[in-house]
């Protein structure tokens, strides 16, 4: 601190003092002009920390909050006492502020504390400022409320700021970050740090169920296994739901997933699921698909030779399918049915099979047909035709004798 005061020719001595708050003086330096020595009061806050210069500037070591005072500058001459105050402002950058005593989560329309900015060890006190995405956070009745509190340590008479945000978020605060900053006053000026970002968990209600079929897919068949899985849209989601079969009005109450096993057609239908409170409900239909054949007659069969054998071939599908009879003659479809007829010969020995096939799934059935000769019918025919020859023969025995006869008688 330079004594800003022009040195008189007739100088005796120079002093410093400071001022107490109740105006009394406290020496602290003193220096003579013809001695050229210098003297430091008593005092024991400034032992050890005070240097005078020839010129009278007194500097001080190692500063303190403290040290914020009014000082003045005494040159003393034999019939005048000449002063100059200085005053001295001490200045403390504060720490970094730092976003404390964090929410673990935010609930949509409840107004609740988000956090505390606090920024340690600053002086003069610094002010503390909330932002949103950047933004300023200015105070709002039932959406932003803000407390500061400031606290001085005795010792050091530095400040803590603390400054409490209780904030009502909305849906539209996801990923939002939050920040604050400690703005502050130093020797050249004014000053502001920031603190790190802090993005909140935001928890709100379920506004929407879905549900879905697992594992996907395009259809579903008799002897599938399916998983039912509802969803909310709600953060956290629901785990637990209320599950509905078709033609059920009370729902079965289970995690977010359901499994039906071995499914039949029976099962065929609108599927359902809600919140437990039975809003929000979802629906999906689902059909299990199913391929029946009937060949009748079917198995082994056998027939006599020289027997007809009409043979059918029935399907019943839930889609469209594909029919194949493994033989040669044409087969026709008539009214959902595969017609075949087969006359049996003696080396008739066939195999039947009808297949039907679609997208899903491929049945089989088959039938063996065998021939079985009619000996009494075999051995009637041959005694027909032996008696028929010798009957043949007896009568062109006679017919020769009568033509033998007549024409003896001509002779």
């Amino acid at each position: 601190m330079p004594c800003r005061l022009d040195v008189p020719q007739n100088l005796m001595f120079g002093k410093w003092k400071y001022e107490k708050p109740d105006g009394s003086p406290v020496f602290i330096a003193f220096r003579s002009s013809t001695k050229k020595s210098v003297q430091y009061d008593d005092v024991p806050e400034y032992k050890d920390r005070l240097s005078l210069s020839e010129n009278y500037t007194l500097s001080i070591s190692n500063a303190k909050i403290s040290d914020q005072k009014r000082f003045v500058c005494m040159l003393v001459t034999e019939d005048n006492v000449f002063e100059a105050p200085t005053i001295v402002n001490v200045f403390k950058q504060p720490s970094k502020p730092e976003i404390v005593s964090k929410a673990p989560f935010l609930e949509t329309e409840q107004l609740q504390k988000l956090g505390d900015c606090i920024s340690k060890d600053s002086h003069p006190v610094g002010n503390i400022t909330w932002y949103r995405n950047g933004k300023l956070l200015q105070p709002l009745e039932g959406v932003v409320v803000i407390n500061f509190k400031k606290e001085m340590d005795p010792v050091t008479q530095l400040y803590t700021m603390t400054s409490s945000l209780e904030y009502k978020t909305t849906k539209a605060d996801i990923q939002m970050p939050f920040t604050c900053s400690v703005t502050y006053y130093g020797p050249s000026g004014q000053k502001t740090l920031y603190s790190e970002q802090a993005v909140f968990d935001i928890h709100y209600p379920t506004e929407q169920v879905t549900i879905q079929v697992l594992p996907p897919k395009n259809a579903i068949k008799e002897g599938d296994n399916i998983t039912l899985k509802c969803l909310g849209n709600g953060n956290p989601p629901p785990m637990e739901f209320l599950f509905y079969w078709p033609g059920q009005p009370e729902g079965i109450r289970s995690s977010n997933t359901y499994t039906l096993t071995d499914v039949r057609r029976n099962a065929t239908g609108e599927y359902k699921c809600s919140l437990i409170d039975k809003n929000m409900i979802a629906s999906t239909a689902i059909t299990v698909h199913y391929l029946d054949l009937s060949l009748k007659p079917s198995g082994e069969v056998t027939k006599q030779i020289g027997d007809t054998l009409p043979v059918s071939c029935t399907i019943s599908a839930s889609r469209n399918a594909t029919v194949v009879w493994m033989k040669t003659e044409e087969s026709p479809y008539i009214n959902g049915r595969y017609y075949s007829k087969i006359i049996i010969s003696p080396e008739e020995n066939v195999t039947l099979t009808c297949t039907a096939e679609n997208q899903l799934e491929r049945t089989v059935n088959s039938l063996n047909v065998s021939a079985n000769e009619n000996r009494e019918k075999v051995n009637d025919q041959a005694k027909l035709i032996v008696g028929i020859v010798v009957g043949l023969l007896l009568a062109a025995l006679v017919a020769g004798v009568v033509y033998w006869l007549y024409m003896k008688k001509s002779k």
